[in-house]
């Protein structure tokens, strides 16, 4: 059985609910690959060879996340950041004091906005929904720069990732293992300087703040 029959025999309906249970997953603040899984799904609507359609892959993308986020939204205004206490002790690599303090500072400093651009930064794309909600955001701002950010990202990563899939499918298929190891090396290489970046940035808001600075409201 060949690689091409496998993706063939996958119904689009499964590739939708998983993009859409993936990404809403996340948004409620659990650490899953929603970006890796929007990707690798309008991946394969670029191939003509698949029944899967683009549009139906960002509609998920979109409810999902917006349906996430606003449970996530829920689940903080609850808890409040208490929440986030708990969830630290038992998930430190996710949830630790400067993962938590740099997220705030970007609420801080951008407001509503760090929720529409949170959809793009994969901290806040965990933390923005649980972290509004904990901070008392009201709703209606809160859905409405979700909603926006959840369409421009999932329809914005889709159409992108689409596009070039259809572009490059006639080269791929002459270089597709070069196509591939140049693509892998360019991913880790981005993906490790990003990680390594903020996770400095994550070390020294660590030493700056516990649990009682982190519970003040927003100046």
């Amino acid at each position: 059985m060949t690689v091409d029959s496998i993706l063939e025999s996958i119904p689009p309906l499964a590739v939708y609910l998983a993009v859409g249970l993936i990404i809403g997953i996340e948004s409620l603040g659990i650490p899953l690959p929603g970006e890796i899984a929007l990707v690798s799904a309008a991946l394969l609507a670029s191939r003509h060879t698949l029944d899967i359609d683009p549009v139906w892959v960002g509609a998920s993308a979109t409810m999902g996340a917006i349906i996430g986020d606003t449970i996530g939204y829920t689940i903080g205004r609850k808890f409040g950041m208490g929440l986030f206490e708990r969830l630290a002790k038992r998930f430190p690599k996710h949830f630790g004091t400067g993962h938590v303090a740099l997220a705030k500072q970007l609420f801080s400093r951008w407001g509503v906005w760090a929720v529409f651009f949170g959809r793009f930064i994969a901290l806040l794309r965990i933390l923005a929904g649980p972290l509004a909600g904990a901070l008392h955001m009201r709703y209606p701002q809160f859905l409405a720069a979700n909603a926006a950010g959840a369409l421009c990202w999932a329809g914005g990563t889709t159409a992108v990732v689409y596009y070039l899939g259809l572009a490059a499918e006639k080269w791929l298929s002459r270089f597709s293992w070069i196509a591939l190891l140049v693509a892998i090396g360019v991913g880790i290489a981005m993906t490790m300087l990003l990680k390594e970046r903020t996770k400095r940035l994550i070390a020294q808001l660590e030493t700056e703040h516990d649990w009682e600075t982190l519970r003040k409201p927003l100046t």
